[in-house]
Formats: structure tokens, C-alpha cells, sequence
């Protein structure tokens, strides 16, 4: 594969390549409005999802370490800002619309429940008889029927793009192209029949770049919080290809630097290397499969921005890695044990007493079957770490620190 040439890449002062969403030609929203005279619809729906509650409440929300373990563990919010920073890079470099690159990003993790992945674990086995509970899914509801801040729909009302690339940007979820693991879960396929979303389609180049993006900024920062914790050391790099290899050239290049700007050396070199390749490779599949237009995007017969075959088995062996090193270390599996088990707690006592839910959430109480148990779920989604904690206690006396 040839190496990306400098004067094909965009630093943001450039004109929109030809296969870049077009904000002007905006698909719409499900409940129109009129156009700004300032901002463009991409625009709008960036801001609109920086100002929602649920952009606040990744601020307290676990990523892989609960937040009183470290003031310097990244949350889901911390996550989401460097999914967004590198999102708008390749924006850039490839002259899409940052707009809606960096809209997408913001709002990729807005239905992950409180104790990140452990907590969607119990919501999705107390859901299971109604579908299960997909974060995915949940973002989708928040964003179109939970946030209730404008008086003429619920929701955001966001528009086309950014509703497509929110449910589709790790690629269609039906058709030819689709994984076919996991059937579409309901409320997409609810909101589809309202407002046709294309689902067997292939997203934009900008939420492609979101998607890969989150797999670069997690893929390098639970490396770095995993030595912050002291779950892995320096020397445990060595046996990566990516981070061994970037380990060997700092090391070789200032032999007597601290352990700690060593780490850093590395990280800022981790993402570096990913971005680049996946620039380059990037620019290959649009070249060699002729696209020149956002249609050609969505009728593609493969993700167009993505890692070059090396770097995505170099990917993968970080993210094994991770998993045996970190996120199953014992360690962080006892207090992702008792998450769930806090989660799933305040499931079943919602339930057999909905009126135990704060504020409106009790309002349309007696609802029962399906109904009680997705307004549950809704609730219990929305709940920051130290909000569930607090209704734990709340309910059940005996609520102990996790860990």
C-alpha cells in the first residue's frame, strides 16, 4: 500500500470532498423545522447534543474503572471528548463534514448504562423476555423520545444523518452487509417504520470515522488506565506488536526517561500510528472502488474508512490483550460483579413497586409486562454510577462501597 500523499490531505481550511455528507441536502428530521440562518442542520444537531442531560451524565458514568477508584481514569465522557477529537482528524484529512463527524461521536455512547458494560450485562438478562437491552438502541430512544427539553416533540429531533450514523456506524444492521449476529433490536426497528433510516445501508464517511475512532481512543487509553492502575506494567507492552514496537522506538530514542513519560510517549505514538494507517487505507478503498459521492458510501459493498488489514490484526491483538489483562482482571471483575449486582437489584424493586421511581418516571404508574419493564429500564439507563449507588442505599440498607 502506498503512503498517503500530504497534498490529498485536508487540514480543515479545505473545501467538502465529493463523498462528504451534504448538509445542505439533508435528508430532513422526523418533525420538521425551519432552517437556521446561522448553522448548518449538522451544526444544530452538534449543539443540541452538547446542551442535553444526557451529554452531562457521561461525566459520571463508568468507562472501565468506577470513579472514585482514580481522578484520573477516563469516564464516558473523557472518552467520548477523545473519540470526538480523533473523529474531527479524520474529518479533516479527509474532507468530510466535521459537523456531523463530530455529532455522531458525541452521542455514540449517550444509552450506556451506569458501570459501563456491567451494567448493561443486568439490564439485558432482566430485559431478555422483552427483547434484551442494547446501548445502541438506547441511545436511539434517548435521543428521539427520552430527552424532553423543546415544546414541540420529544427528543432531539435530529436529523437523517445523524440519526443513521448514530444506529448504523459500525455498518448495516440489515441485508447483504450485515453481521447477522444479533437480530435488530426492536426500538430501531420501532423508529424505522416512522422514519426510515436505511438500515441495510452503509453509513456516512463521518460515521465511519466516528466508529473507528472509538476503537483507537479505547483501544490506547485502557492501555494507558490499565499501567495507571498497576494492572499491567511497561515490559507487558513488549509482547504487542503495535505498542512493543512503539515501546522499543521510545525506549530506544530517550533510554533514561521516566516510566511516566515513557507511557505517554507511547500513547500520543499509539494513536498516531493508528490515524495514519487508517488514512492511508482509507484513501485506497475510495480510490479503488471509484467513490465520488455520498451515495456511493451508502451503497458500498465494504466499511470504506477503516484500518489496513495489518493494523486491524494488530487491533485485535491489543483489544485480546486487554481483555485478559485488564478488563477480566480479578480486580476489576469484583467490582463489575457487584455493579450487576446493584443494577439488577434496583431492576426488580422498580418493578414490583414502579412508584419507588423518582419524580415523572412513576407518573404513568400502574403499567405492567412490557411496558413497566422498558420504563424501568429507561430509568435505570439513564442513572449516573453515583445516582444508582445513591438509590441503592436509598432502598436497601445494607449498600456497601463496589470493590
Amino acid at each position: 500500500m502506498a503512503a498517503f500523499s500530504p497534498s490529498s490531505i485536508g487540514f480543515g481550511r479545505d473545501g467538502l470532498a465529493s463523498f462528504a455528507a451534504p448538509a445542505q441536502a439533508s435528508r430532513g428530521r422526523l418533525f420538521p423545522e425551519p432552517d437556521s440562518r446561522t448553522r448548518t442542520p449538522f451544526q444544530r444537531d452538534r449543539d443540541r447534543i452538547v446542551h442535553s442531560t444526557a451529554f452531562r451524565r457521561l461525566k459520571h458514568k463508568t468507562q472501565v474503572f468506577v470513579a472514585y477508584e482514580g481522578d484520573h481514569f477516563r469516564t464516558r465522557l473523557t472518552h467520548t471528548i477523545e473519540v470526538s477529537q480523533i473523529a474531527r482528524a479524520f474529518a479533516r484529512a479527509l474532507r468530510l463534514d466535521e459537523d456531523l463527524t463530530e455529532a455522531v461521536a458525541l452521542v455514540h455512547d449517550f444509552g450506556h448504562t451506569p458501570f459501563g458494560h456491567a451494567g448493561e450485562r443486568a439490564l439485558n438478562r432482566r430485559m431478555a423476555s422483552f427483547g434484551g437491552f442494547d446501548h445502541n438502541a438506547q441511545s436511539l430512544r434517548i435521543v428521539t423520545a427520552l430527552e424532553r427539553r423543546y415544546a414541540e416533540f420529544d427528543g432531539l429531533n435530529l436529523c437523517f444523518e445523524t440519526l443513521e450514523g448514530l444506529v448504523k456506524h459500525n455498518g448495516p444492521l440489515a441485508g447483504l452487509h450485515a453481521d447477522g449476529a444479533e437480530p435488530v433490536p426492536q426500538p430501531i426497528l420501532d423508529f424505522d417504520r416512522l422514519f426510515p433510516l436505511d438500515l441495510d445501508r452503509f453509513a456516512s464517511l463521518e460515521a465511519q470515522a466516528a466508529a473507528i475512532s472509538d476503537d483507537i481512543a479505547y483501544n490506547t487509553h485502557d492501555l494507558d488506565d490499565g499501567l495507571r492502575a498497576g494492572l499491567i506494567q511497561l515490559d507487558d507492552l513488549a509482547e504487542l506488536d503495535l505498542a512493543g514496537d512503539i515501546l522499543r522506538e521510545v525506549r530506544g530514542r530517550y533510554p533514561d526517561l521516566d516510566p511516566v513519560r515513557t507511557s505517554h510517549e507511547i500513547m500520543r505514538r499509539h494513536i498516531t500510528r493508528m490515524v495514519e494507517d487508517v488514512i492511508d487505507a482509507t484513501q485506497v478503498r475510495l480510490a479503488d472502488d471509484a467513490v465520488g459521492s455520498i451515495e456511493d458510501v451508502r451503497g458500498a459493498r465494504r466499511t470504506l474508512l477503516d484500518f489496513s488489514p495489518t493494523m486491524r490484526a494488530a487491533v485485535a491483538q491489543t483489544r485480546r490483550f486487554l481483555f485478559a489483562r485488564v478488563y477480566r482482571d480479578p480486580s476489576v471483575m469484583s467490582v463489575m460483579d457487584r455493579a450487576e449486582t446493584v443494577v439488577e437489584e434496583l431492576f426488580d424493586a422498580f418493578v414490583a413497586e414502579p412508584r419507588l421511581m423518582r419524580g415523572d418516571w412513576s407518573a404513568e404508574v400502574p403499567l405492567e409486562g412490557e411496558r413497566l419493564a422498558r420504563r424501568v429500564s429507561d430509568y435505570l439507563s439513564g442513572m449516573t454510577d453515583s445516582y444508582a449507588m445513591g438509590e441503592h442505599r436509598r432502598l436497601f440498607d445494607a449498600t456497601r462501597e463496589l470493590g
